[in-house]
C-alpha cells in the first residue's frame, strides 16, 4: 500500500451493515452504518432478508467511500455473522431462503437424533453438536423449502455461510467460495485439512456440490464496484475472527472479549493444544504463512439479554446501563439466569431457561443483574482459558464494552485487569488489517481505560448465588 491509500472494511452484523474507511496507518477515517431488520417467530426462529443485507452493505460502502475523495481504495475486507446461512441460485445469485440467523434453533429436534455422534463431531470440528451452527439449518432448507429442493435437483443450488452469499453478490464475477472462519461454523468443516469433511457431509446429509469452494482468509476474492471504483476484496472472515485482529496480530497471553448481540472470548492457541472442556477450537485466519487458531467461549445472551429485558421493566434500559457506571459493587441485585438464545459455553444447553432468581422488584437492580450475568458468564469462560495457560489481561471491544459497570464486574470476578481501547469498530479494524496484508506499520490503539479487580464480598456472594441458581437448572 502507498501512504495515501485507504482500506475499506465491511462488517455485516445482526443489527446493521457497517462500512469503515481506514488510512494506511490503521486510523479510522469514516464510518457509515445502515440498520437491518430481523424477523422472529416463536422462541427458535430468527431470520433476516438476504437482499436487504446486500443492499445495506452496498449503501454503507458507497457512503464510506465518499470520504476517500481522490485517494485510492487499495483493498477491502469483509466480516460477517458466523453460523448464519443462506441458500441461493448458483446462476442468478437470487436467494432461495432467508438468511437463517446464528441465533436460530429451528432444527434442534432433528439434530438431537444425532446425539450418539456428538463426541466424534466435537473431536473433528472443535464444536459441540449445536443447532446454532450451520449444518442443521442447511438440512432444514433441503427438507422444507420447495425452491431449494428444485434448485438442488437441477444442479443450480448453492448453499453455505452468509459470507459466501454476500461475496457472490457484491463482487464482480461472483465467486462461490468460503473462508475458513465461516466454514468452520457449519459442523461440516475439517479445521486440520481446512476443507469440507466428507464423513461429516454424509452424517448431516449435505451434498458437497452445493457448498462453496474453501479458500484462505487472505485471498483475491475479486473486485467490488463502488461508485465507479474497482476495489479488490482481499480478505473475508467471521465477525469475531476479525475482531481478534483489531489491535494487530493477537498475543497468546491476552484474552480478547467482543461484546455485542452475543459475547465472545478468545485467545490464540497452538494447533496441537486441546480446547478446555466446553470451549471451542476455532480457525482465526489462514494464508500463505499457514493457519492461526484459537480457543473460544460463547455467551449467547449479551445485548440480546438486555433486549429481552426491555419489555419487562418500566425504565429505559439503554439509559440505565451507562448510569450503572458508578454503582457500588456492594449494592444488591437478584441473580439473573441468562438463557437468552440458549446457554453457550461451557455448558451448551439450548433449552436453558431465562428468569430472575430472588427479589427483583427494583428495575435498576434488574438491569444490574442482567449486566452482571454477562460478566459472570464471561468470567467462567476466562477461568477455563486461564486454567489451560495463564492470562495476563483481558481486552474488551464491542458496543457493550462501553459499560463501565460490566468492565468493573468482569475485572473483579475474573481477577484480571480489563483494558478498553479507544476503538469503536473492532471487527472492522480487524477486517481492514487482514485486507491490508497484516502490516506491521499500523499505529497502536491507545488504551482508554484500564479496570483493575476490586475486592467486594457482596459481589462474590452474588456470584455464588448466581452459580447456585444456574446449577439448580442444570448448569452445574
Amino acid at each position: 500500500m502507498n501512504p495515501d491509500d485507504v482500506v475499506l472494511a465491511l462488517d455485516q452484523g445482526s443489527q446493521s451493515s457497517r462500512a469503515v474507511l481506514f488510512d494506511a496507518a490503521g486510523r479510522e477515517l469514516a464510518v457509515a452504518s445502515v440498520p437491518v431488520g430481523t424477523r422472529r417467530e416463536g422462541a427458535d426462529r430468527v431470520e433476516q432478508a438476504p437482499d436487504e443485507l446486500v443492499a445495506s452493505l452496498e449503501l454503507a460502502a458507497r457512503d464510506a467511500c465518499d470520504a476517500a475523495g481522490p485517494r485510492r481504495v487499495a483493498a477491502a475486507g469483509l466480516a460477517t455473522q458466523r453460523s448464519t446461512i443462506v441458500c441461493w441460485d448458483r446462476t442468478t445469485a437470487r436467494p432461495l431462503s432467508a438468511a437463517i440467523s446464528w441465533q436460530d434453533r429451528r432444527n434442534a429436534g432433528w439434530l438431537a437424533r444425532l446425539a450418539a455422534h456428538e463426541a466424534e463431531v466435537r473431536r473433528r470440528t472443535g464444536l459441540p453438536l449445536s443447532p446454532h451452527y450451520g449444518a442443521s439449518k442447511l438440512r432444514w432448507c433441503l427438507e422444507h423449502l420447495d425452491e431449494v429442493q428444485a434448485a438442488a435437483s437441477e444442479g443450480r443450488l448453492a448453499a453455505g455461510p452468509l459470507s459466501s452469499f454476500l461475496a457472490r453478490r457484491i463482487v464482480d464475477g461472483g465467486p462461490c467460495v468460503v473462508d475458513p472462519a465461516n466454514a468452520a461454523r457449519t459442523l461440516l468443516f475439517d479445521p486440520d485439512a481446512l476443507d469440507w469433511a466428507p464423513d461429516l457431509l454424509a452424517l448431516f446429509g449435505i451434498p458437497r456440490n452445493v457448498l462453496p469452494e474453501c479458500v484462505p482468509t487472505s485471498h483475491r476474492y475479486g473486485s467490488l464496484a463502488v461508485d465507479g471504483r474497482s476495489v479488490p476484496l482481499m480478505a473475508c472472515t467471521g465477525d469475531q475472527s476479525a475482531a481478534a485482529f483489531a489491535f494487530g496480530r493477537p498475543r497468546d497471553d491476552v484474552a480478547l472479549v467482543n461484546i455485542g448481540t452475543g459475547a465472545f472470548v478468545q485467545r490464540v492457541a497452538p494447533h496441537s493444544a486441546p480446547a478446555p472442556d466446553g470451549l471451542l477450537r476455532s480457525v482465526l485466519s489462514s494464508g500463505a504463512a499457514g493457519a492461526l487458531r484459537s480457543h473460544e467461549g460463547t455467551v449467547n445472551g449479551a445485548a440480546s439479554a438486555l433486549e429481552w429485558l426491555r419489555g419487562r421493566v418500566a425504565i429505559d434500559v439503554d439509559r440505565a446501563v451507562p448510569q450503572l457506571a458508578g454503582r457500588p459493587l456492594d449494592c444488591g441485585a437478584p441473580a439473573f439466569v441468562n438463557g437468552v438464545g440458549g446457554l453457550g459455553a461451557p455448558w451448551w444447553l439450548p433449552g436453558f431457561p431465562t428468569c430472575f432468581d430472588g427479589d427483583a422488584d427494583d428495575d435498576v437492580a434488574r438491569v444490574a443483574a442482567v449486566v452482571e450475568s454477562i460478566a459472570f458468564l464471561l468470567a467462567t469462560n476466562l477461568a477455563a482459558l486461564a486454567a489451560a495457560s495463564p492470562l495476563g489481561r483481558v481486552v474488551v471491544s464491542g458496543g457493550l464494552a462501553r459499560s463501565d459497570y460490566l468492565c468493573r464486574v468482569l475485572a473483579s470476578t475474573s481477577g484480571l485487569p480489563v483494558e478498553r481501547h479507544v476503538l469503536a469498530e473492532a471487527t472492522a479494524r480487524g477486517a481492514a488489517f487482514l485486507a491490508a496484508g497484516s502490516p506491521a506499520t499500523w499505529a497502536p490503539v491507545p488504551v482508554e481505560r484500564r479496570f483493575e479487580p476490586e475486592a467486594s464480598a457482596a459481589l462474590a456472594a452474588r456470584r455464588a448465588l448466581w452459580r447456585a441458581a444456574m446449577a439448580r437448572r442444570g448448569a452445574a
